[in-house]
């Protein structure tokens, strides 16, 4: 072994080159070092006893360190530090070598093979002898007996390790594989956004792995997000050109999965690009239409590249020529020419032509107007620039998309332009979304995650409610068959294992129920359910607009001449394009804008609760939802709180999380314990069921229903609306008008016929 200077010294180095560095890694390369005694006599050890020199040592050694500590990700620099001074350590200790060896050694290099080959048995045998010699000592019974002692250690477990390992170490390749892919130029000129892509996707050209198997097969996949376990020993399977929609209760862990897939966190090939729609992006000078061409990364190099070979193409045909230099200049342009030519027919592969209008039909069919094509993107609003992000990705068209939400932050005519889109998807498609319709429309398959594993269904949401029902049924009578057949087995064993003439076949019976799979019973997920409190009756007239007008600018109004009644029984829901006020109608009923014309009549006693949908984004993420609420509304009982709370599903210890560490849904549902807690005669709703899951929404949906209030809502979900609201109305062009036809769907098949769509 080496000096404990020399192997401090190197383990340092490694430890300084990987934090994380796995021991049995650094025992191996210290492992390297000879050892140094002094003795000339003492027999060759490491690199001595296997006779290598110094031209071997750079070509055998180095190359394996070096590879060892790429693989487990070190920085190139400190690797080569630790290279050198490894290799340093070898030679000075191989000279050393030759030194003490001196004439006696007829190989130049200096170094001593064995003689004869060591045998390993009669050392042993040796060794047990001199132990045997120290009577009154503890004797090792093994190693007394020899082979004829089984071996301690557990086969299974050392089986179970040396496989971990040897994944962990796979993976480990395949990630430095990864890093050493990403060889692109990333000094040019890119914005964030781009950069971003790159470190996900660091192939620029996606078109050269077209012939590769883009399925995805993930197995043992194991997520945990803040402590909490959100998938254990689960797979994760996806189809190429298949579209599935991911369901399951409010912090189950969905977003976290698709954000661990988007990260590449999970073991995905880096030939399948991924892109991963989560938030909007960064607003700045470029234009809406310029935003979404940049996503594209390979047409920008190719469009970067076209123009530095025309520039250098046209500076040559400037040039004066010299007549030692004419064949140069030729062959210089030759090649110049060869490269363009070569640019342009990975253009034509792309239809690079076609872009600008396929980006501007996107963003048309996302509600972008005209003028807001050439608008900046820094002059959009949250909810505009979100679905820039959305717009981006479904231009760039990945292998894998990843949506959450998608739906969220569109009005019903954008939703159906994206349903339509995204049934043509060409790739594959994951989407988190709560709106059934628009699974049904969309999704080819859906998986369902639960229990901290992922099950998988064929068809849309519709078939998926009822298989998932049938599944659960005969999973239960599979369960119960076998616990019956397990009492009657037991029985059979409690009776006759002791009796003789039985005790055979109770023996046989024991074997049978030990090889019976453990089968679990199906969990039935918790009902959940929401309740506002009924308010005290008040005489009409209740809430009025007469011939109300508003504009944020005076000469630009957004509502004109808009009358409304609202009694203790309506429920109203507002539909209409994105800016067509909406929002402002709301914020004038509650008082948070006043009319420049006309007047909004309340009751005196009128108490209204308003959710909006960034209402999540105002909580304070710091305290907990029972701290919150205490200290918005102060005077009250910490039981009084946890009972508001647990009314809309927020119980147990999850009252007491920080608010940050709680899922879009359960903020959500903090939200609605803050409108409940005030009492209301009237709530106005906008955008409720953002980030809610099914169970939650059909439960607000049966809360809303039976509140003895009056509601008045904006939604995208029509199957919300229908269920809510007996009254429609329709806000366009400055005007709000009640819709006169049969509800909701008639409404959606006005505005957007399935014809209609033009992708």
């Amino acid at each position: 072994m080496a000096t404990s200077v020399q192997a401090s010294k190197v383990t340092l180095l490694l430890h300084e080159c990987v934090p994380d560095l796995d021991q049995p890694i650094v025992d191996y390369i210290v492992g390297y070092l000879p050892d140094t005694g002094n003795s000339t006599d003492k027999k060759p050890t490491g690199l001595q006893q296997q006779g290598l020199s110094e031209e071997e040592v750079d070509e055998s050694v180095e190359p394996t360190v070096r590879a060892l500590l790429e693989s487990a990700g070190g920085a190139q620099a400190k690797i080569d530090s630790v290279v050198r001074e490894l290799r340093t350590i070898l030679l000075e200790q191989l000279r050393d070598a030759a030194q003490r060896a001196g004439g006696n050694d007829k190989d130049k290099r200096g170094l001593v093979r064995l003689q004869q080959p060591v045998h390993m048995l009669s050392q042993q045998d040796m060794a047990q002898t001199s132990r045997l010699a120290n009577v009154g000592r503890a004797v090792d019974l093994a190693a007394v007996k020899g082979r004829t002692v089984a071996s301690q250690v557990d086969l299974d477990k050392l089986r179970k390790a040396e496989a971990k390992i040897k994944a962990k170490m796979e993976k480990r390749e395949r990630r430095a594989a990864y890093e050493a892919s990403k060889l692109l130029d990333q000094s040019q000129n890119m914005g964030e956004e781009e950069l971003s892509i790159l470190q996900v996707n660091p192939i620029m050209d996606y078109t050269l792995t077209k012939g590769q198997s883009k399925d995805i097969k993930v197995d043992q996949v194991d997520i945990s997000f803040s402590g909490k376990r959100i998938l254990t020993n689960t797979s994760l399977t996806l189809a190429h050109s298949r579209r599935y929609g991911v369901i399951g209760r409010n912090g189950i862990g969905k977003s976290t999965l698709l954000r661990a897939i988007s990260r590449r966190e999970l073991d995905i090939p880096t030939h399948i690009s991924i892109l991963h729609v989560e938030q909007e992006m960064v607003g700045d000078e470029t234009t809406a239409l310029r935003s979404v061409l940049k996503a594209d990364i390979w047409r920008e190099h190719l469009l970067r590249e076209e123009q530095r070979l025309l520039t250098d193409i046209k500076a040559l045909e400037n040039t004066p020529k010299e007549e030692s230099e004419g064949d140069s200049q030729e062959m210089d342009k030759e090649a110049l020419g060869s490269q363009l030519q070569e640019v342009y027919t990975k253009l034509e592969e792309i239809e690079s032509d076609k872009a600008e209008s396929k980006a501007a039909a996107i963003l048309s069919g996302l509600g972008f107007t005209q003028a807001q094509l050439s608008q900046p993107t820094k002059s959009f609003s949250g909810g505009w620039r979100m679905r820039l992000s959305l717009a981006r990705a479904l231009f760039c068209q990945p292998d894998l998309l990843l949506l959450d939400e998608p739906t969220n932050m569109l009005d019903i005519p954008a939703v159906v332009w994206l349903e339509h889109y995204l049934k043509q998807w060409p790739s594959t498609l994951v989407v988190v979304s709560h709106d059934r319709e628009f699974l049904d429309e969309v999704a080819t398959d859906i998986i369902h995650q639960h229990s901290e594993k992922l099950d998988y269904y064929r068809g849309n949401f519709s078939q998926f409610y009822a298989t998932k029902e049938e599944r659960r049924k005969n999973q239960l009578r599979e369960y119960e068959s076998q616990m019956q057949y397990r009492q009657h087995l037991q029985a059979f064993i409690d009776r006759w294992r002791y009796n003789a003439n039985r005790a055979a076949q109770a023996q046989s019976k024991i074997k049978i129920l030990e090889k019976l799979p453990a089968l679990e019973a199906p969990l039935d997920e918790a009902v959940v359910t929401f309740r506002f409190p009924d308010p005290d009756q008040l005489g009409p007239p209740i809430l009025q607009m007469d011939e109300v007008s508003f504009g944020y600018q005076p000469d630009k109004p957004i509502l004109s001449h808009v009358n409304l009644d609202m009694q203790m029984n309506s429920r109203i829901a507002v539909v209409g394009p994105n800016g067509a006020g909406k929002t402002t109608m709301l914020k004038l009923l509650i008082q948070k804008l006043e009319p420049q014309h006309g007047l909004v009549h309340r009751h005196g006693r009128l108490r209204i609760a308003y959710f909006t949908q960034h209402h999540v984004d105002q909580l304070d993420m710091n305290l907990s939802p029972v701290a919150y609420l205490a200290k918005a509304f102060p005077g009250k009982g910490e039981e009084e709180y946890r009972r508001h709370l647990g009314a809309f599903g927020i119980t147990g210890m999850v009252g007491l999380q920080t608010i940050r560490t709680l899922s879009g849904g359960q903020k959500s549902r903090v939200s609605f314990a803050c409108l409940a807690i005030q009492h209301p005669h009237i709530l106005v709703l906008d955008e409720p069921t953002n980030h809610l899951d099914m169970d939650s929404i059909d439960a607000l949906t049966n809360a809303l229903r039976e509140f003895g209030g009056g509601v008045v809502l904006v939604s995208h979900d029509e199957r919300f609306i229908d269920a809510v609201a007996n009254e429609l109305w329709v806000c366009q062009d400055g005007t709000l008008s009640k819709f006169r036809g049969e509800g909701i769907k008639e409404y959606k098949n006005i505005i957007c016929p399935p014809d209609s769509v033009m992708l």
